[in-house]
């Protein structure tokens, strides 16, 4: 059986579509785990509320209200009240569909270690910036592995132990994902909905942030980079994809240029 573990801090806008996606999953015996920190909103009443009218019977539930907005410090949390061995890591914001719990049990069930997610989906955007900048995005080598795990990542209790608790990272999902091997991750068909933000600056100001957390991991972490296990990027691939998509090309170097001039954001920054 699968604890799901959500991190929800000021989501009072997203939590409530999470969760009646969630609840709408065809797994049996489910425990979810709301982890609402640092909330100015109505996030945890909003959990409270659609849990309540629309948890299935079998599951159970739990929401959590920490004072510190952290998300490590919310999935530390949501750990120590897991009941079950295999976890669920999944974002406010993201939509699952019915059958990828399911899924998610079905591969990481066994003794060896293991580290799943779906298959992402990005809807589209209202901003016709951020629907370039996807477009093009989704189309780099790291989003061609297995797995990215992006807003949703599930390992089994092998691999959890494979770490202690969540370090004090910006990056949180890399740091869990390079704890294994390229061959140790698997990709579920099932999909899940995780919605990129909107415009060019809120574009620049999480680029900037998942840049500064990959130069932190560098940093403290050296040998887990070598995991990585995506193919480089080289130029005449890069001049495929842009003649592919001037557009989007356009869009993506106009927003890399945006965070090379000012690097910085180690804080948390969603951007909506």
């Amino acid at each position: 059986m699968l604890s799901v573990i959500i991190p929800a801090s000021n989501e009072a806008g997203y939590i409530s579509d999470c969760l009646r996606h969630l609840c709408a999953s065809d797994a049996a015996g489910v425990q979810v785990i709301v982890v609402a920190n640092g909330c100015r909103d109505a996030t945890a009443r909003f959990a409270r509320e659609t849990l309540a009218a629309h948890q299935p019977a079998g599951w159970t539930s739990t929401v959590l209200e920490l004072a510190q907005g952290s998300k490590p410090g919310a999935l530390n949390a949501g750990d120590a009240a897991a009941l079950h061995p295999m976890r669920v890591y999944l974002d406010a914001d993201v939509q699952v569909s019915p059958g990828l719990l399911s899924a998610l049990g079905a591969v990481l069930a066994g003794p060896v270690p293991r580290y799943a997610s779906g298959t992402p989906v990005i809807p589209a955007a209202q901003s016709a910036v951020t629907r370039a900048y996807a477009r093009f995005w989704q189309k780099l080598p790291f989003n061609q592995t297995a797995a990215p795990g992006y807003g949703l990542f599930a390992v089994n209790a092998a691999g959890r132990a494979r770490w202690d608790d969540f370090p004090a990272l910006i990056s949180d999902d890399t740091f869990v994902r390079l704890q294994f091997l390229p061959e140790e991750r698997v990709q579920v068909a099932d999909p899940y909905l995780w919605p990129m933000i909107e415009g060019f600056a809120p574009l620049v100001r999480v680029r900037r942030r998942q840049d500064a957390g990959g130069r932190e991991l560098s940093a403290l972490y050296p040998g887990l980079m070598a995991r990585e296990g995506k193919p480089d990027l080289t130029a005449t691939g890069l001049l495929r994809l842009a003649l592919a998509d001037p557009p989007g090309f356009a869009t993506y170097a106009a927003v890399s240029l945006a965070v090379r001039a000012r690097r910085g954001g180690a804080g948390f920054a969603r951007g909506r």
